[in-house]
């Protein structure tokens, strides 16, 4: 395990948990990188032999971005009052783009991110599936070639530069970041779900998991905080009752590890990583990608896991060479491989719907316009 992203909804003690992961992490023996936009939710993680802390702050990261580029834009626009970098707005994802570029650029063994509520981490999670789309929908291959070789003559003085060259500058940066990033490599890749164990979260964590096994990443442990057990009462008893509802629920995602909840914050490192005895750091990440299997009536098949996901939420489509696949509003295209792409989508189903072992299985058939005869004859006489 090389990143382990650490999300939950508001209020579940992500942050505390993240920096008990990172504390854990360096202790074992590795370099760890502590990844957050908030600042650390207790004093002394620098302290840690092996641990460094690094807080992400999107709007700084434009202001520099801006700050770098502002004054070749301005030669290039010069009709255009261009606004300094104290001025610039942030985009809707610059907190998310500055945390993938921040994973990107990480130099240690084990990268803990603290990826925030779980709308931000499953935007992160989605992020460079979504960059790699639109550069390829803006920018295919062949025309990034083409750009590649107008940069060149530009350098070289061939050419007069122009806005366009600007826009295609920017380009090599975007690979560049796609070509580090850390969350491609699922099988290095764990997942921490944080909790509150009340029966009204445990929706979301389930939807999460779909979202993550859209995008390839499974969840390696849910983290609920529960109370201490003891109390009195007829309000204690009924909220015992929802905490024990909700963790048999929370089981079903993942193996579940209960971390207590505590007056106050923890007071140092030791206090922090005392949260977490008991549970073992993951050794491995989620499922190595789908490849195709030969199926037995003919054909190929390609299954995605999608746990938890109800047949009315999931959506297929073929798009070129990409399989378009949609779980309520979030989506994701699946780049086919060579073998994949010659071949015609006959169907698809989900297997096992509303639980956890829920999966997409979609068929293929090889397209008699884009195999070679005799290739497409000899796949005939084996079915």
């Amino acid at each position: 395990m090389r990143t382990l992203l650490v999300t939950g909804p508001g209020g579940a003690g992500t942050s505390t948990v993240a920096a008990a992961a990172a504390v854990r992490t360096a202790r074992s023996g590795r370099s760890t990188l502590l990844l957050s936009r908030q600042p650390p939710p207790v004093p002394g993680l620098d302290a840690v032999p092996g641990l460094r802390v690094q807080r992400v702050d999107g709007r700084r990261a434009v202001e520099e971005l801006w700050a770098a580029h502002v004054a070749d834009l301005g030669a290039l626009l010069p009709h255009l009052t261009l606004p300094p970098a104290t001025s610039v707005v942030p985009p809707p994802g610059a907190e998310e783009l500055a945390l993938l570029a921040a994973l990107g650029s990480a130099d240690a063994d084990v990268v803990v991110v603290d990826a925030g509520p779980l709308r931000d981490g499953l935007a992160l999670a989605a992020l460079p599936g979504t960059l790699r789309w639109w550069l390829d929908q803006a920018l295919p291959p062949a025309a990034r070639a083409l750009a590649a070789v107008r940069t060149a003559t530009v350098t070289a003085g061939a050419a007069r530069r122009g806005p366009l060259d600007a826009v295609l500058e920017a380009v090599p940066a975007v690979e560049r970041l796609l070509a580090h990033d850390r969350l491609a490599d699922a099988a290095a890749t764990a997942v921490w779900l944080t909790a509150s164990a009340r029966g009204n979260d445990v929706p979301a964590v389930r939807g999460a998991a779909t979202v993550l096994g859209l995008h390839g990443l499974r969840a390696a442990a849910v983290l609920p905080r529960v109370l201490p057990a003891g109390g009195l009462g007829e309000w204690w008893t009924s909220r015992a009752a929802d905490q024990d509802a909700a963790l048999r629920d929370l089981a079903e995602v993942a193996p579940v590890h209960d971390v207590p909840e505590l007056a106050g914050a923890p007071a140092d490192a030791d206090a922090v990583a005392a949260l977490l005895d008991g549970l073992e750091l993951p050794s491995a990440g989620g499922p190595t990608a789908p490849v195709p299997q030969r199926r037995d009536g003919g054909g190929w098949g390609l299954a995605l896991p999608l746990p938890f996901a109800e047949r009315a939420a999931v959506g297929l489509t073929r798009w070129g060479d990409d399989l378009v696949v949609a779980v309520g509003q979030d989506r994701r295209s699946l780049r086919l491989d060579s073998l994949l792409r010659r071949c015609e989508v006959t169907g698809g189903r989900l297997t096992a719907p509303g639980t956890a072992d829920a999966r997409l299985e979609v068929s293929f058939r090889a397209d008699p316009q884009q195999w070679p005869a005799d290739l497409l004859a000899a796949e005939g006489r084996t079915t």
